[in-house]
Protein backbone atom coordinates (compact mmCIF):
# COMPACT_ATOMS: atom_id res chain seq x y z
CA UNK A 1 0.00 0.00 0.00
CA UNK A 2 1.60 3.52 -0.81
CA UNK A 3 2.62 5.61 1.78
CA UNK A 4 0.03 8.69 2.86
CA UNK A 5 1.63 12.08 1.24
CA UNK A 6 1.93 14.20 3.92
CA UNK A 7 0.33 17.15 4.94
CA UNK A 8 1.41 20.52 6.69
CA UNK A 9 -1.01 19.51 9.33
CA UNK A 10 1.42 16.35 9.47
CA UNK A 11 4.19 18.45 10.13
CA UNK A 12 2.54 20.63 12.80
CA UNK A 13 1.75 17.74 14.75
CA UNK A 14 4.68 16.46 14.88
CA UNK A 15 6.71 19.38 15.83
CA UNK A 16 4.08 20.60 18.29
CA UNK A 17 2.98 24.15 16.83
CA UNK A 18 0.69 25.40 14.45
CA UNK A 19 0.03 25.36 10.54
CA UNK A 20 0.18 28.51 10.66
CA UNK A 21 3.69 28.13 11.95
CA UNK A 22 5.30 25.49 9.53
CA UNK A 23 3.94 28.11 6.81
CA UNK A 24 6.08 30.68 7.92
CA UNK A 25 9.28 29.21 8.96
CA UNK A 26 9.17 27.32 5.17
CA UNK A 27 8.57 30.93 3.66
CA UNK A 28 10.14 33.12 5.93
CA UNK A 29 13.02 31.28 7.85
CA UNK A 30 14.33 33.82 9.82
CA UNK A 31 11.56 35.34 11.39
CA UNK A 32 11.21 32.19 13.41
CA UNK A 33 13.02 31.58 16.60
CA UNK A 34 16.17 28.88 16.06
CA UNK A 35 14.42 25.80 18.46
CA UNK A 36 11.22 26.09 16.30
CA UNK A 37 12.58 26.76 13.24
CA UNK A 38 14.89 23.60 13.70
CA UNK A 39 11.40 21.41 15.27
CA UNK A 40 9.83 21.95 11.80
CA UNK A 41 12.56 20.94 9.93
CA UNK A 42 13.13 18.08 11.59
CA UNK A 43 9.44 17.69 11.16
CA UNK A 44 9.43 17.63 7.28
CA UNK A 45 12.37 15.67 7.40
CA UNK A 46 10.42 12.76 9.43
CA UNK A 47 7.06 12.92 7.73
CA UNK A 48 8.47 13.54 4.20
CA UNK A 49 6.25 16.91 3.62
CA UNK A 50 7.25 18.21 0.37
CA UNK A 51 6.62 21.59 -0.59
CA UNK A 52 4.66 22.56 -4.13
CA UNK A 53 7.25 25.23 -4.62
CA UNK A 54 6.27 26.26 -8.08
CA UNK A 55 2.17 27.04 -6.42
CA UNK A 56 4.03 28.31 -3.43
CA UNK A 57 6.06 30.97 -5.34
CA UNK A 58 3.38 31.59 -7.85
CA UNK A 59 1.15 33.31 -4.75
CA UNK A 60 3.73 35.13 -3.74
CA UNK A 61 5.10 36.23 -7.09
CA UNK A 62 8.73 34.95 -6.31
CA UNK A 63 10.71 32.97 -8.14
CA UNK A 64 12.52 30.87 -5.96
CA UNK A 65 16.03 31.64 -7.39
CA UNK A 66 18.71 33.71 -6.31
CA UNK A 67 21.58 34.68 -9.05
CA UNK A 68 25.17 34.64 -7.86
CA UNK A 69 28.04 36.67 -9.85
CA UNK A 70 31.09 35.68 -9.62
CA UNK A 71 34.73 36.44 -11.54
CA UNK A 72 36.10 33.39 -12.10
CA UNK A 73 33.63 30.16 -11.50
CA UNK A 74 37.16 28.21 -11.33
CA UNK A 75 38.89 30.07 -8.24
CA UNK A 76 38.78 27.72 -5.44
CA UNK A 77 38.42 30.96 -3.24
CA UNK A 78 34.44 31.07 -3.88
CA UNK A 79 34.13 27.20 -2.71
CA UNK A 80 33.30 27.82 0.88
CA UNK A 81 31.23 31.24 0.00
CA UNK A 82 29.09 29.53 -2.25
CA UNK A 83 28.90 26.58 0.46
CA UNK A 84 28.12 29.64 2.74
CA UNK A 85 24.57 30.67 0.59
CA UNK A 86 23.80 27.50 -0.20
CA UNK A 87 23.41 26.51 3.43
CA UNK A 88 20.97 29.18 3.79
CA UNK A 89 19.53 29.81 0.69
CA UNK A 90 18.32 25.67 0.36
CA UNK A 91 16.47 25.25 3.40
CA UNK A 92 14.70 28.50 2.70
CA UNK A 93 13.72 27.19 -0.60
CA UNK A 94 15.87 29.16 -2.98
CA UNK A 95 17.75 27.97 -5.89
CA UNK A 96 21.05 28.93 -6.86
CA UNK A 97 22.07 30.08 -10.24
CA UNK A 98 25.83 30.62 -10.34
CA UNK A 99 26.72 32.89 -13.64
CA UNK A 100 30.39 33.45 -14.05
CA UNK A 101 30.94 37.40 -15.09
CA UNK A 102 34.90 36.78 -16.63
CA UNK A 103 33.15 33.82 -19.25
CA UNK A 104 32.12 35.70 -22.54
CA UNK A 105 32.26 39.61 -23.06
CA UNK A 106 29.89 42.58 -22.04
CA UNK A 107 29.51 41.06 -18.31
CA UNK A 108 27.66 44.49 -17.89
CA UNK A 109 25.05 43.80 -20.21
CA UNK A 110 24.51 40.43 -18.82
CA UNK A 111 23.77 41.95 -15.43
CA UNK A 112 21.47 44.59 -16.76
CA UNK A 113 19.95 41.52 -18.23
CA UNK A 114 19.86 39.39 -15.23
CA UNK A 115 18.32 42.73 -13.34
CA UNK A 116 15.61 43.27 -15.80
CA UNK A 117 14.20 40.03 -17.02
CA UNK A 118 13.01 38.76 -13.10
CA UNK A 119 14.74 35.71 -13.39
CA UNK A 120 15.82 36.09 -9.84
CA UNK A 121 14.38 37.41 -6.52
CA UNK A 122 17.75 38.76 -5.82
CA UNK A 123 21.22 38.63 -6.65
CA UNK A 124 24.71 38.09 -5.00
CA UNK A 125 27.35 39.77 -6.59
CA UNK A 126 31.17 38.45 -5.82
CA UNK A 127 32.62 41.15 -8.53
CA UNK A 128 33.07 44.67 -7.40
CA UNK A 129 34.38 45.39 -10.83
CA UNK A 130 30.77 45.32 -12.46
CA UNK A 131 29.06 49.14 -13.34
CA UNK A 132 27.54 50.76 -10.55
CA UNK A 133 25.08 52.10 -13.08
CA UNK A 134 23.68 48.78 -14.61
CA UNK A 135 22.42 48.55 -11.16
CA UNK A 136 20.29 51.48 -10.98
CA UNK A 137 17.82 49.90 -13.49
CA UNK A 138 14.58 50.84 -12.02
CA UNK A 139 12.55 48.05 -9.97
CA UNK A 140 15.53 45.63 -9.73
CA UNK A 141 15.59 42.89 -7.07
CA UNK A 142 17.71 43.13 -3.77
CA UNK A 143 21.25 43.22 -4.70
CA UNK A 144 23.84 42.00 -1.48
CA UNK A 145 27.72 42.26 -2.63
CA UNK A 146 30.13 39.66 -0.69
CA UNK A 147 33.91 40.36 -0.56
CA UNK A 148 33.80 43.23 -2.56
CA UNK A 149 31.83 46.64 -2.63
CA UNK A 150 31.06 49.61 -4.13
CA UNK A 151 29.38 52.87 -3.17
CA UNK A 152 27.80 53.74 -0.09
CA UNK A 153 24.00 52.38 -1.25
CA UNK A 154 24.54 48.93 -1.78
CA UNK A 155 24.91 46.45 1.09
CA UNK A 156 27.81 44.46 1.88
CA UNK A 157 29.45 41.76 3.48
CA UNK A 158 33.08 41.77 3.45
CA UNK A 159 36.56 41.38 6.21
CA UNK A 160 38.71 44.01 7.44
CA UNK A 161 41.12 43.88 4.33
CA UNK A 162 43.05 46.89 5.60
CA UNK A 163 44.05 45.03 9.06
CA UNK A 164 44.44 41.84 7.57
CA UNK A 165 47.24 44.06 5.20
CA UNK A 166 48.33 45.70 8.82
CA UNK A 167 48.37 42.16 10.87
CA UNK A 168 51.21 40.84 7.96
CA UNK A 169 53.11 43.48 7.81
CA UNK A 170 53.00 43.86 12.02
CA UNK A 171 54.14 39.94 11.73
CA UNK A 172 57.22 40.29 9.76
CA UNK A 173 58.35 43.19 11.09
CA UNK A 174 58.27 41.25 14.65
CA UNK A 175 60.49 38.38 12.71
CA UNK A 176 62.69 41.32 12.30
CA UNK A 177 62.44 42.16 8.84
CA UNK A 178 62.79 45.51 7.69
CA UNK A 179 62.66 45.35 3.77
CA UNK A 180 58.87 44.36 2.94
CA UNK A 181 57.48 44.45 -0.46
CA UNK A 182 53.63 43.55 -2.23
CA UNK A 183 52.45 41.84 -4.20
CA UNK A 184 48.92 43.76 -5.66
CA UNK A 185 45.57 42.69 -7.03
CA UNK A 186 44.78 43.72 -10.22
CA UNK A 187 43.93 47.26 -11.18
CA UNK A 188 41.41 49.46 -10.10
CA UNK A 189 39.82 46.63 -7.49
CA UNK A 190 38.42 47.60 -4.47
CA UNK A 191 40.38 44.50 -2.70
CA UNK A 192 43.82 46.41 -4.15
CA UNK A 193 43.38 49.67 -3.54
CA UNK A 194 42.23 48.82 0.15
CA UNK A 195 45.05 46.22 0.61
CA UNK A 196 47.86 48.51 -0.33
CA UNK A 197 46.39 51.10 1.73
CA UNK A 198 46.71 49.32 4.52
CA UNK A 199 50.43 47.95 3.73
CA UNK A 200 51.26 51.43 3.27
CA UNK A 201 50.31 52.86 6.59
CA UNK A 202 51.38 49.87 8.29
CA UNK A 203 54.65 50.67 6.96
CA UNK A 204 54.77 54.15 7.68
CA UNK A 205 53.21 53.32 11.43
CA UNK A 206 56.57 51.60 12.27
CA UNK A 207 58.73 54.06 10.56
CA UNK A 208 60.10 51.40 7.84
CA UNK A 209 60.45 53.28 4.29
CA UNK A 210 57.99 52.65 1.53
CA UNK A 211 59.84 51.63 -1.51
CA UNK A 212 57.45 51.66 -4.68
CA UNK A 213 59.80 49.60 -6.82
CA UNK A 214 59.13 46.58 -4.24
CA UNK A 215 55.27 46.90 -4.82
CA UNK A 216 54.56 45.02 -7.44
CA UNK A 217 51.28 44.88 -9.56
CA UNK A 218 49.45 41.01 -10.02
CA UNK A 219 45.87 39.96 -10.71
CA UNK A 220 45.54 37.71 -7.73
CA UNK A 221 46.22 34.43 -9.99
CA UNK A 222 49.24 31.47 -9.14
CA UNK A 223 50.83 33.07 -12.72
CA UNK A 224 50.80 36.62 -11.72
CA UNK A 225 52.54 34.99 -8.15
CA UNK A 226 55.29 33.04 -10.85
CA UNK A 227 55.59 36.38 -12.35
CA UNK A 228 56.26 38.44 -9.42
CA UNK A 229 58.60 36.20 -8.78
CA UNK A 230 60.75 36.42 -11.66
CA UNK A 231 61.11 40.20 -11.12
CA UNK A 232 61.97 39.69 -7.50
CA UNK A 233 64.86 37.26 -8.23
CA UNK A 234 66.26 39.41 -10.69
CA UNK A 235 66.69 42.60 -8.52
CA UNK A 236 70.26 42.78 -7.22
CA UNK A 237 68.25 45.19 -4.15
CA UNK A 238 64.99 42.93 -2.81
CA UNK A 239 62.66 42.81 -0.11
CA UNK A 240 63.20 40.31 2.65
CA UNK A 241 59.64 39.60 2.99
CA UNK A 242 56.86 39.64 0.64
CA UNK A 243 52.74 40.20 1.41
CA UNK A 244 50.98 38.85 -1.53
CA UNK A 245 47.38 40.20 -1.41
CA UNK A 246 46.07 36.56 -2.28
CA UNK A 247 46.88 32.88 -1.42
CA UNK A 248 47.06 32.22 -4.94
CA UNK A 249 49.62 34.48 -5.64
CA UNK A 250 51.86 33.74 -3.05
CA UNK A 251 51.75 29.83 -4.18
CA UNK A 252 52.76 31.42 -7.52
CA UNK A 253 55.58 33.29 -6.31
CA UNK A 254 56.67 30.56 -3.55
CA UNK A 255 56.94 27.79 -6.31
CA UNK A 256 59.37 29.92 -8.68
CA UNK A 257 61.69 30.98 -6.35
CA UNK A 258 62.10 27.36 -4.92
CA UNK A 259 62.47 26.20 -8.44
CA UNK A 260 65.36 29.29 -8.49
CA UNK A 261 66.95 27.07 -5.90
CA UNK A 262 66.33 29.54 -2.96
CA UNK A 263 64.29 28.52 0.21
CA UNK A 264 61.47 29.62 1.76
CA UNK A 265 61.28 31.35 4.21
CA UNK A 266 65.80 31.24 4.97
CA UNK A 267 65.92 33.58 1.56
CA UNK A 268 62.68 35.31 1.65
CA UNK A 269 59.57 35.31 3.75
CA UNK A 270 55.78 34.84 2.47
CA UNK A 271 52.73 36.20 3.95
CA UNK A 272 49.47 35.69 1.63
CA UNK A 273 45.36 36.53 2.49
CA UNK A 274 42.43 34.67 2.33
CA UNK A 275 43.77 31.22 3.81
CA UNK A 276 42.53 28.90 0.93
CA UNK A 277 42.51 24.79 1.65
CA UNK A 278 45.83 25.05 -0.31
CA UNK A 279 47.64 27.11 1.61
CA UNK A 280 47.91 24.07 4.31
CA UNK A 281 49.42 22.05 2.03
CA UNK A 282 52.21 24.06 0.39
CA UNK A 283 55.60 23.40 1.83
CA UNK A 284 56.45 25.29 3.77
CA UNK A 285 52.71 25.80 4.63
CA UNK A 286 51.62 29.18 3.74
CA UNK A 287 51.51 31.87 6.60
CA UNK A 288 48.09 34.30 5.62
CA UNK A 289 45.41 36.63 6.79
CA UNK A 290 42.59 34.36 6.97
CA UNK A 291 39.03 35.78 6.03
CA UNK A 292 35.84 33.57 6.99
CA UNK A 293 34.93 32.85 3.92
CA UNK A 294 31.83 30.26 5.23
CA UNK A 295 30.46 33.09 7.04
CA UNK A 296 30.80 35.39 4.77
CA UNK A 297 28.20 33.66 2.37
CA UNK A 298 25.84 32.86 5.38
CA UNK A 299 25.75 36.54 6.67
CA UNK A 300 25.06 37.39 2.88
CA UNK A 301 22.13 34.98 2.25
CA UNK A 302 20.84 36.39 5.51
CA UNK A 303 21.14 39.83 4.52
CA UNK A 304 19.63 38.88 1.09
CA UNK A 305 16.96 36.69 2.05
CA UNK A 306 15.45 39.44 4.96
CA UNK A 307 15.64 41.77 2.17
CA UNK A 308 13.35 39.50 0.07
CA UNK A 309 10.91 39.41 2.43
CA UNK A 310 10.82 42.83 3.18
CA UNK A 311 10.12 44.24 -0.14
CA UNK A 312 13.45 46.69 0.18
CA UNK A 313 16.40 47.45 -1.37
CA UNK A 314 18.34 48.95 1.46
CA UNK A 315 20.18 46.76 4.32
CA UNK A 316 22.94 47.40 6.38
CA UNK A 317 26.42 46.03 5.46
CA UNK A 318 28.74 44.35 7.95
CA UNK A 319 32.14 43.92 8.09
CA UNK A 320 34.10 40.95 9.69
CA UNK A 321 37.03 40.30 11.68
CA UNK A 322 40.22 38.71 9.70
CA UNK A 323 42.99 36.74 11.70
CA UNK A 324 46.72 36.12 11.09
CA UNK A 325 47.46 32.28 10.47
CA UNK A 326 51.25 32.05 11.15
CA UNK A 327 52.85 28.91 9.15
CA UNK A 328 55.81 27.88 8.16
CA UNK A 329 56.46 30.16 5.24
CA UNK A 330 57.42 33.32 7.24
CA UNK A 331 60.68 33.33 9.77
CA UNK A 332 63.30 36.01 10.16
CA UNK A 333 65.60 37.90 7.98
CA UNK A 334 68.49 35.85 6.09
CA UNK A 335 71.65 36.93 8.11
Amino acid sequence: MDRKIATIQDVARVAGVSTATVSRTLSKPLVVAKATREAVLAAVADTGYRVNATASNLRRQRTGTVIVLLPNIANSFFAQILAGLASVLTPAEYGMLIADTQSGPDADRRLAHYLASGQADGLVLLDGTLSPEVLAIPARPPIVLACEWMGADLPSVRVENARGAALAVGHLVRLGHTRIGHVTGPPANVLTETRLEGFRSALHSVGLPLREDWILEGDFSMESGAAAAHLWLASEDRPTALFLSSDEMAAGFMGEVQRAGLRVPEDVSVVGFDNIEIARHLAPALTTIRQPRTVIGVRAAELLLSMIETGTRDGPSEVIEVELIPRGSSGPPPA
